[in-house]
């Protein structure tokens, strides 16, 4: 693997040109990667917004933070990023999970993993320009890709992990930052990589986490209604009592229509203590250390979900946390 990374994830929560603005000044800063949050109905278009994240940057590889195969048919999915590819060779990554708050919103759930696997590995075949068969039919791309695009799968749960550490070119996981943690997924990822007769080195490991970073104003807040919904994901290791009520509680109040909104209900649940189990805020110098050991955890990518503190914004978390990557 090369040098440590770090992405900036960012939800389309606010209008197009905002977002560029937020790509660029990412690209700026030393962000490697952008991920773009894809749910439809609670945030703007995924794809478009990606579009325009590679036409207005030079240097940072793009992807979904993530889509998933039930709202996106698997071909289109492929056509998406076979024609982004054209556009910006070498940029792209295909970040794909179950579905969340894209799927929980339209009354669905998320995928079967029988059902996830079958259609990465049809997304790899028209990627690639083979033709896949379908229940309707054989399909296939007449824009297939010309090199491979990386697909980086999202996951959580122990058997996600697993079927991750099998078929992903790289694996986005939303375990939490405590050092136990990410090793409880790690082993998980080597099980599923070992049954494939691959190695863990040989996967990119990118943890994904909430963020926020404030000389000036208490930072851990911004952060509590990411961290009620990483806590409320099927996770490969048991909490502990005290982490199992603050479950109970975000479970009674969890509104997928205030899916990471830092006003939400669910958000409140959430004590300063857990915060730092599961993301990193709070001033340079405390986000700097929080960095520092992570590196140490096998990881190989920093993917910031940055949140504004009180009376600050997602440039100031972005801008703040730069200074703590060095």
């Amino acid at each position: 693997m090369g040098a440590f990374e770090f992405g900036a994830g960012l939800f389309p929560t606010e209008p197009l040109q905002k977002m560029i603005q937020l790509a660029k000044l990412s690209e700026e800063l030393g962000f490697t990667h952008i991920w773009v949050g894809d749910s439809h109905l609670i945030w703007r278009e995924a794809y478009v917004n990606v579009a325009a994240v590679a036409l207005n940057t030079s240097k940072v590889k793009i992807g979904t933070g993530v889509t998933n195969p039930l709202t996106r048919h698997p071909s289109v999915v492929a056509s998406a990023y076979a024609t982004l590819e054209e556009y910006s060779p070498g940029r792209m990554i295909v970040g794909i999970g179950l579905g969340d708050s894209s799927v929980e919103t339209m009354g669905m759930k998320p995928a079967k993993l029988s059902f996830f696997e079958k259609t990465i590995q049809q997304m790899r075949d028209l990627l690639s320009g083979k033709e896949v068969q379908l229940e309707t039919g054989k399909i296939h791309l007449l824009h297939p890709c010309k090199n491979k695009v990386p697909i980086y799968i999202a996951a959580s749960g122990p058997r996600m992990l697993e079927l991750s550490g099998r078929i992903a070119d790289g694996i986005i996981v939303l375990v939490g930052v405590a050092d136990e943690y990410i090793a409880h997924a790690k082993e998980k990822i080597a099980e599923g990589a070992r049954a494939a007769g691959r190695k863990l080195e040989d996967i990119n490991l990118v943890l994904w986490v909430p963020c926020a970073v404030s000389d000036k104003a208490p930072a851990k807040d911004a952060v509590k209604a990411h961290v009620a919904r990483v806590v409320a994901h099927p996770l490969p290791y048991v909490l502990d009592p005290n982490e199992q009520k603050v479950l109970e509680e975000i479970r009674k109040t969890y509104d997928y229509y205030h899916h990471m909104d830092q006003e939400a209900n669910h958000a409140e649940v959430i004590p300063d203590w857990l915060v730092d189990k599961f993301a990193i805020a709070g001033t340079v110098d405390q986000c700097r250390t929080q960095v520092k050991r992570i590196k140490k955890s096998g990881i190989q990518q920093i993917a910031i979900i940055p949140y504004s503190a009180p009376g600050g914004s997602r440039e100031e978390t972005l801008r703040g946390f730069a200074k703590a990557m060095g």
